[in-house]
């Protein structure tokens, strides 16, 4: 049983138009109550109302900040515990001296995540509805917010559940067989069992299916924009940013180190890394940028290979592209305003032709094509369906693939006809790895590890 009670500011700390302290624990009620000064006494509020008052110091009786306070009872929160949350005006200051006061009436501050852990403990979520807030507050796109919200009502956790629920009548099939082995025939538990671990796996692997793509929504496309100096690579980071976020100008060498930017398209996030030109070089700067720019190469999921459309090749993009061949990646022939005289008959031998792309950042030309190049390049279109469950979280991912394994194991040894007894540790494995996605058969370090990620208020 949780018996005292946490607080924390929910709202990000800084200037703004109000802040929210959410207080939470079975005597929060109570123990907020000395500092508010109000025309009704916490403790006889009802449930889901807001009050107008102060906060007062009980000591000296001094205002310290006007508010309004809600008062939400449990189980009917978050935390299915007592809940206030007290708004004020937002700022470092009016927080902190609110935040204080709390802290003299036997509240103590939150862990990270603790409100959220809470949550789980008590019984309202399960662990990958609580590890989907995450994924909420982080969300990039409204897809991936989308996907995350599904997990939040539980919509992954009612299919793991059901699951579940067909392997525990697959062991108690077994359990019967091994108590009563004169009721037993071998064949038909075998065949039994089969069936079983197939209807699992079938399910399994439909979720397994939206992986890859739930995966890059959840994180994001690591994307490396490389090219030799000068073709235009800060210039079309600048263009999907819709901002001027690198420097662009004539002269050789201006950046020198990997510029970051979030940005979606077509709901897709991606991770723009505009890297220095790469080319041989004696500038002991420029020549470390050019070095980071190599390691974002081999570290990208995709790589934007951007070359000047008005120069003939160079022997750098020659090596580039000999780099990057069979690499998710995009040709961008660049500066197509301009006479060409770049040789796209060399380009082919290391591309498919619906891998380039001519384009002219500067007229805005070719921008449509090359956005829905790298939809096609990831998605091939399958993207559209609101009804499937995607998974989206590595764990979860990885715990599936092992639930599937363990449920194959079993299916062998069922074909093979092989003691009952022994099939039954294969099930209970898959069962219990299952289980782990959901927080049943979770242990205590995996949940510090996994709510050690929220932030302060969550």
């Amino acid at each position: 049983m949780i018996s005292d009670s946490i607080a924390a500011i929910a709202t990000a700390v800084g200037e703004a138009g109000i802040a929210v302290i959410r207080v939470s624990g079975p005597d929060s009620i109570v123990e907020v109550e000395p500092i508010f000064k109000s025309r009704i006494k916490l403790t006889e509020a009802e449930s889901h109302t807001v009050h107008y008052g102060h906060i007062i110091d009980p000591r000296s009786g001094e205002e310290i900040e006007e508010v309004l306070v809600t008062v939400m009872k449990g189980p009917r929160s978050f935390t299915t515990e007592n809940v206030v949350e007290i708004s004020s005006h937002g700022g470092v200051i009016a927080v902190t001296r609110v935040m204080k006061l709390l802290l003299q009436q036997q509240i103590r501050l939150a862990e990270p995540g603790e409100f959220t852990k809470r949550a789980y403990l008590n019984g309202r979520i399960d662990l990958s509805q609580a590890e989907a807030v995450i994924d909420l507050i982080r969300s990039k796109s409204d897809r991936a917010f989308g996907i995350a919200l599904k997990q939040v009502k539980g919509d992954l956790s009612s299919k793991i559940t059901a699951q579940r629920h067909t392997l525990v009548e697959t062991m108690a099939h077994i359990e019967v067989n091994i108590d009563y082995p004169e009721h037993d025939v071998e064949s038909l538990t075998s065949t039994f069992i089969k069936d079983k671990c197939s209807e699992v796996m079938e399910q399994i692997t439909n979720l397994l299916k939206t992986a890859e793509e739930g995966k890059i929504l959840r994180e994001g496309i690591t994307t490396a924009i490389v090219g030799r100096p000068n073709v235009g690579k800060s210039s079309l980071l600048n263009t999907l940013a819709h901002d001027n976020k690198a420097i662009v100008t004539d002269i050789p060498g201006t950046t020198r180190d990997v510029i970051e930017q979030f940005i979606t398209i077509n709901n897709i996030p991606l991770k723009l890394l505009d890297t220095a030109g790469i080319r041989e070089t004696l500038d002991v700067v420029e020549k470390i940028g050019v070095e980071r720019s190599r390691d974002a190469v081999n570290e990208a999921d995709l790589i934007l290979l951007v070359l000047d459309a008005s120069q003939p090749l160079h022997m750098d993009e020659l090596e580039l592209m000999e780099q990057i061949r069979g690499r998710q990646s995009i040709v961008i022939m660049n500066k197509m305003d301009l006479p060409s005289m770049i040789d796209i008959d060399v380009i082919k031998r290391y591309f498919a032709p619906e891998s380039i792309v001519s384009m002219s950042v500067k007229t805005q030309e070719g921008i449509d094509a090359l956005e829905e190049s790298i939809s096609r390049l990831f998605f091939s279109g399958q993207l559209e369906s609101n009804d499937l469950t995607y998974v989206s979280n590595v764990r979860h991912i990885a715990l599936l693939n092992k639930a599937k394994q363990s449920l194959q194991d079993a299916y062998d040894a069922a074909e093979q006809l092989i003691p009952i007894d022994m099939i039954q540790i294969d099930v209970r494995l898959a069962w219990e790895q299952l289980g782990e996605i959901i927080g049943d058969t979770a242990g205590d370090s995996l949940l510090d590890q996994i709510f050690s990620q929220f932030c302060l208020g969550k």
